[in-house]
């Protein structure tokens, strides 16, 4: 059996809005023998969860801020979940807001951008990233959607950056990989997007047509690439890690 499939394993994804989910990432893990179990953070008794028992966990995206406490209590107990998970140095992706948490429970600072950053475009790598499986994209446009950053946490590797936002990708160790990005966004699902994000986009001034045909053109590419820069991920990964 190859090594890189993995048989029996577990994934867990906590979710916080419907169509923000694996997307391209999920068959990619399906292949490698994950079984896939989705959490809505919103919704679910986080307390309850064992933030160690999955092999693998992705925290994804959603339109609300990691220091959003206030507004939603629930955040608080997704970050101590995070943390648990962190301290213990097991396997962690973390996606735009999930991203973010992973920085706040490192200790980094989250804040907002000053600007939306929505829309496709390529990352600049630091020396760090073009050494990571970040490096596979090359100059493929990725999906940028949000309005908020985080610093890179104490400890962490910086990997990539925008003209936009300086921080866009770190890792920590071999178990954690933080994107500010969405890698894992379908681009043929984009209309889910455009819809459930439509007032961002109004308040922001930015055109869905821009963002459906560029989605359109990018897809391909994308759907190839996303599950390879994961899989190159998984497969430096440790044993001791899973």
């Amino acid at each position: 059996m190859s090594p890189s499939l993995a048989p029996g394993k577990t994934l867990l994804a906590l979710r916080h809005v419907h169509f923000e989910d694996l997307g391209t990432l999920a068959p990619h893990f399906a292949q490698r023998g994950y079984a896939i179990e989705y959490v809505d953070a919103p919704l679910a008794e986080l307390r309850a969860l064992d933030a160690l028992a999955p092999d693998l966990l992705v925290v994804l995206g959603g339109p609300i801020g990691a220091y959003d406490d206030a507004a939603h209590p629930f955040i608080a107990d997704e970050l101590a979940l995070v943390k648990r998970r962190l301290d213990a140095g097991r396997p962690i992706l973390g996606i735009c807001l999930g991203a973010q948490l992973m920085a706040r429970a490192l200790g980094a600072k989250v804040y907002p951008l000053g600007v939306k950053e929505i829309g496709y475009a390529p990352l600049m790598l630091t020396e760090a990233g073009q050494a990571s499986p970040l490096a596979m994209l090359g100059d493929a446009p990725v999906l940028h959607w949000h309005g908020d950053q985080f610093d890179i946490p104490p400890g962490a590797t910086h990997l990539a950056r925008t003209a936009v936002g300086e921080h866009q990708a770190f890792a920590l160790g071999a178990h954690a990989l933080g994107l500010q990005f969405h890698l894992e966004a379908n681009a043929a699902c984009i209309e889910s997007w455009l819809v459930g994000h439509a007032c961002e986009l109004s308040a922001a001034k930015i055109d869905p047509v821009t963002l459906r045909d560029d989605a359109r053109r990018h897809h391909a590419r994308l759907s190839e690439l996303a599950p390879a820069v994961i899989g190159r991920w998984l497969d430096a990964m440790p044993p001791s890690a899973h």
